[in-house]
């Protein structure tokens, strides 16, 4: 009988760089293995897009912030028996920690379940650590721990250059880095002791490989090693931004189970109960023994001997000793690696955990895989999973793009192949869907194509086959990126597979079938031989060269395998499983989370999934991130781990003959397939692709809206800068610029002169050349408005209008909605609703769709429509208390009702989230192109209420400090912010000003403290920030100051105000860059104080509504 009654988990929040979606999977993990022994489960996370905090899952969600005061209080009106710290991430753990450093877990008697506090104490401080290790004869590197910069450079040099600086307590490697000199270590030690009271200095291990164990232990001991994995790139690069191979393919038998044992006797030493992350790095060169012993993949008979290198380190982990390796890290939580671990293995790691934390064996916990052996055994996997990151970089001018030991990928891939080469290539399709193959050539010049060999960039795996496509030998790409010349011989097959069939040009039935085995796609091939990809496909299936569809078996055929977790391959001669038929629906997911499609469309995706079983059919998802609760293989009849492609989706579809396709919950990624897929016969549910065509074709649409005598902006389609020119001049500056096909506001700016505009359009052009970029006018001043609904048969059957705290210039993702709308008139909500059913009967839609407006003087203007669901989907569902997913696909088999609108008694307020700190160089201004990687939500009795929790969700403000930073441009903005800065004053807060704000106040009676600017001599606005003497920073430009584009890139003019956001957010303080915003929350702090803010959960809110 278990013990405990009520347990609190703990989540991740805002999905962030170092912390995104797979803690989200972990957390949803954990409450569904608890809900098993009918355990009341309370959950605090403020995450709103997420399936975690859907009412079906947790029994009480506190959409709150994941800190020690709103916990405790949580704990204080719960009283769990237990809490779990394990499941999100490094946001959960510290806030654990601190619950019990100040002895809140004590007072109100909740034990901590799972691995004891202080075996996690002792792996997050890591001096403490390093020396546990050296007891327990494990090697770690030559170390040492600093508080201070005189420590650090004392460390330094008892050390020696070069050194890898890491940030204690801190997540995905952020503020660390590889130092080679005093200068750098002063730098990069001045950004770590900015988020941490501690870093750990150690020697930098160059060209190291970096290994990972994924370890489970319960309370008896028992103890499994269930994933080994191994990054593609050496240490120096982050996991999260390195292509990561399971199982490793590059070590030999020894060194694989000498590392095996090391986890396993770390984990035992620290009595860890759950799951537990072990990093390594590991020599490449000491072992005597020949790779690819030990169960690796058989050589291919074209691949030459692998060589054998002298190594260059002048010390090792321990003297004569055959493997050369030292721990580098040890999570004792569910690491961001557990979720690629259980997808890749079907060994589900935070269910496990989960179920060990309340004391279970593992012995007594069911293998989801094969239902009839228990956990306690380690996968063998008979396949090859590559992890490939998604970064976004390129969004962010004068971010630089090279990666190293500070994590920048926003998501990630994984593919599964039963070759290397095989999953290699589905991983670089799966990334973007831009890309064909690894073998695809962007660089402009020999130079170019040297740069990107030789600097760790998101393009180096493109460079090093580039390179060895003209001549560069396998041997100097080793010596020059430190990669296994394993990999590179793998990727060298990939390269001649394509050469020798670009000078052949045979298309037999051997050639296809050998090109399909190395990963090329239909597309590629047809490129390659000048054919369409439907040719290619023609002539494939004509051969009988199709797909087989295998099942994740974890235990590599020794035991039979039910499970309904499938991928494709081109190395089989049967199936695992036969077609589920008509009665199955395919339900697109998002792919790869990135800015701009996120968690959100994965929630979509799933409750579009839970919906098909009310009309009693089957459903079929495929997608292909690990992070996502989609790709759970419990969450659907069947998965698909594959590519959302036409070539992918149509073998799918074909395979099962299914009776339709669902795409409009995915983002547009799958909503892009719709023209293919419909022109090629396969059924898509709800509205159809030729309506969707004319949504996304800016033409096609303004054609529409004028027919329907709808508002726009004034807009024009051009193909050269002097249509452009004329356009402005007729209409006026400021003008927006973007693409006739748009994502998340890509290639989208703001132009307020002629020379900004025509440094623009070049860069806007190249992103499409295919559609007419267009330049329309920009509305200043004017609000953003955003209708979600979904339709059936052109008729409105639901609606939510949300509003933007931020005028229209902030992308939707970028601003900080509130539901219901607060500042919007009657008469308004009544336009909107009638336009929108207008273009909802005009476009016959079915299913999901959003519509923006912009309002000015009470007149609504029609900026976008998206025929499928939005990234607001969520939060109106969670708002609203209805699905839209479901009545999504209530509408698809006509069966939706009319939802009768109640206004709501409480307010809900998201906030994005930002990751501006982990991006050196980025601008953290709002703009018109989107540049937060999550967001959070709050409940509240007012506006004000809801507000100020939701920006507690995603900042950390010091309170007790009763200081504030003003820098304010032009004459406006200080106008309108003058009776906001008396708000602070009454509130006892002192107000630091720049000069001509300090001027501008005190000439209107206002007290404050004038600083000098960011260039003056100190003491000036720089040392107060990074000497954090104030709480917060408002910081507002002139909406003319832009980035200055030219020919050769993006060059930003160094402002004063630039540097001041730079070094704001570089030293975790909360910034705030739009007027209306700031003044909002300036506004709800007057009215109420954070101890005065309502703890109540999701249901509660619900009933009083």
């Amino acid at each position: 009988m278990n013990k405990y009654k009520k347990i609190l988990i703990l989540g991740s929040g805002a999905l962030k760089i170092g912390e995104a979606g797979e803690f989200d999977y972990s957390g949803s993990q954990a409450i569904k293995a608890l809900k098993e022994e009918k355990i009341k489960i309370i959950l605090v996370n403020p995450n709103i897009a997420t399936f975690q905090t859907s009412k079906t899952l947790a029994d009480e969600v506190y959409f709150l912030p994941v800190n020690d005061y709103f916990v405790e209080k949580v704990i204080e009106k719960e009283r769990p028996d237990g809490i779990m710290l394990s499941f999100g991430g490094q946001t959960a753990l510290n806030c654990g920690l601190e619950l019990d450093k100040k002895g809140i877990l004590k007072k109100y008697n909740v034990k901590v379940l799972g691995s004891p506090v202080s075996s996690i104490i002792l792996t997050e401080d890591r001096e403490k650590f390093a020396e546990h290790l050296k007891s327990i004869d494990v090697p770690v590197p030559p170390s040492g721990c600093a508080i201070n910069l005189k420590e650090a450079k004392k460390v330094a040099k008892k050390i020696g250059f070069p050194l890898m600086v890491r940030a204690a307590f801190a997540l995905g490697g952020q503020k660390s880095g590889v130092v080679n000199n005093e200068k750098e270590l002063e730098e990069t030690v001045k950004g770590a002791l900015s988020i941490s009271s501690q870093v750990l200095i150690e020697k930098y291990l160059h060209f190291f490989k970096e290994i990972e164990y994924e370890v489970v232990r319960d309370v008896f001991g028992n103890t499994v090693t269930v994933c080994n994995m191994e990054n593609l790139d050496p240490l120096g690069i982050h996991t999260g931004d390195s292509i990561v191979v399971a199982p490793s393919q590059t070590l030999n038998n020894e060194e694989y189970h000498r590392l095996r044992e090391a986890s396993i006797k770390i984990v035992q030493s620290l009595n860890i109960v759950g799951e537990c992350n072990v990093q390594f790095a590991l020599n490449p060169h000491p072992s005597p023994l020949l790779k690819g012993e030990g169960g690796n993949p058989p050589r291919l008979a074209s691949e030459p001997p692998l060589k054998r290198g002298i190594s260059p380190f002048p010390f090792q982990g321990k003297a004569g000793d055959e493997v050369d390796y030292f721990v580098i890290e040890v999570n004792a939580r569910l690491s961001r690696s557990s979720a690629l671990a259980s997808k890749a293995t079907g060994y589900p790691l935070a269910y496990v955990a989960a179920k060990l934390a309340l004391g279970t064996s593992l012995l007594e916990i069911e293998n989801k895989i094969t239902k009839v052996t228990q956990s306690f055994f380690e996968p063998a996997l008979d396949y090859v999973v590559v992890k490939m990151p998604r970064w976004d970089l390129t969004k962010f001018a004068d971010v630089a793009p090279h990666i190293n030991s500070a994590m920048k990928s926003v998501g990630e891939v994984m593919a599964i192949g039963r070759s290397f080469e095989e999953a290699l290539e589905k991983a670089i399709r799966m990334y973007s869907g831009d890309s064909e193959s690894v073998t695809d050539n962007g660089f402009a010049s020999k130079k170019e194509l040297e740069t990107f060999l030789n600097v760790p960039t998101p393009r180096r795996i493109f460079a090093i086959a580039s390179s060895l496509k003209t001549g560069t030998s396998i041997e100097k790409i080793h010596e020059i990126t430190g990669i296994d010349l394993w990999f590179l011989f793998r990727i060298q097959n990939i390269v001649n597979a394509q050469e020798n069939f670009f000078k052949s040009q045979v298309l037999n039935k051997k050639t296809i079938l050998n090109l399909k085995q190395t990963g090329f796609s239909d597309k590629k091939i047809g490129s390659l031989c000048g054919k369409t990809e439907l040719e290619i496909r023609k002539i494939r299936k004509n051969f009988g060269i199709l797909p087989s569809v295998f099942a994740i078996d974890t235990l590599a055929g020794e035991v039979p395998a039910k499970t309904n977790y499938l991928y494709l391959t081109y190395h089989g001669s049967h199936h695992d499983v036969s077609a589920l038929g008509r009665n199955a629906i395919i339900v697109l997911g998002s792919g790869p989370y990135h800015i701009g499609s996120s968690v959100e469309f994965d929630w979509s995706c799933v409750h579009a999934g839970f919906a098909l079983k009310r009309h009693k059919k089957q459903s079929i998802i495929v997608n292909c991130n690990p992070e996502t609760v989609s790709t759970d293989y419990d969450m659907s009849d069947r998965l698909y781990f594959e590519n959302l492609s036409f070539e992918t989706v149509a073998d799918i579809f074909e395979f099962e003959q299914a009776g339709g396709l669902i795409i409009s919950v995915g983002g547009q990624r799958p909503n892009n397939l719709a023209k293919r897929l419909s022109s090629s016969g396969f059924h898509i549910l709800g509205t159809k692709a030729e309506d969707i065509d004319r949504a996304e074709d800016r033409n096609k649409f303004s054609t529409l809206l004028d027919k329907l005598g709808i508002l726009q902006p004034k807009w024009q389609s051009f193909i050269s800068k002097k249509e452009a020119e004329k356009f402005a001049g007729k209409y006026g500056f400021p003008v927006l610029v973007r693409p006739s096909y748009v994502l998340s506001g890509a290639a989208m700016r703001v132009c307020y002169s002629k020379e900004q505009l025509h440094n623009f359009i070049s860069k806007a052009a190249v992103f499409s050349p295919e559609y007419p970029v267009t330049i329309s006018k920009y509305i200043e001043n004017a609000k953003e408005l955003e209708f979600d609904g979904v339709a059936q048969k052109g008729e409105l059957m639901i609606y939510g209008i949300s509003e933007h705290v931020e005028n229209a210039g902030v992308h939707s993702g970028d601003a900080t909605i509130v539901y219901p709308t607060q500042r919007v008139y009657a008469s308004t909500e009544f336009q909107l609703r009638e336009i929108s059913k207008k273009i909802a009967r005009e476009l016959s839609i079915t299913g999901p769709f959003n519509i923006q407006f912009l309002v000015k003087n009470n007149r609504p203007f029609v900026i976008e429509v998206n025929a499928r669901a939005s990234r607001t989907f969520p939060l109106l569902s969670k708002a609203m208390d209805a699905n839209f997913p479901e009545i999504a696909v209530d509408s698809f088999f006509g069966k939706a009702k009319r939802h009768n609108f109640i206004y709501p008694k409480n307010v809900v307020v998201k906030s994005p989230q930002f990751s501006f700190s982990r991006l050196l160089g980025a601008d953290p201004v709002l703009r018109v192109e989107m540049s937060s990687t999550g967001e959070a939500a709050c409940f509240g009795r007012d506006y004000d209420e809801a507000l100020l929790k939701s920006i507690l969700s995603t900042n950390e403000f010091d309170f007790k400090n009763k200081n504030v930073l003003l820098s304010l441009g032009g004459e406006v903005n200080k106008a309108k912010f003058l009776e906001t800065g008396n708000t602070l004053i009454s509130l006892g807060y002192t107000i630091f000003a720049t000069d001509t704000t300090a001027e501008f106040f005190k000439k209107n009676g206002m007290k404050c403290e004038i600083v000098r600017k960011a260039f003056e001599r100190t003491p000036n606005v720089l040392n107060i920030i990074e000497s954090k003497k104030v709480s917060f920073v408002v910081n507002l430009s002139k909406p003319e100051t832009a980035i200055l584009n030219k020919k050769s890139g993006t060059k930003r003019v160094v402002t004063d105000g630039f540097r001041v956001r730079r070094a704001t957010v570089d030293s975790q303080i909360p910034l705030f860059t739009d007027l209306q915003l700031a003044r909002a929350f300036i506004k709800a702090l007057a009215r109420h104080k954070v101890e005065d803010l309502e703890i109540k959960s999701y249901k509660e809110y619900l009933e009083n509504n």
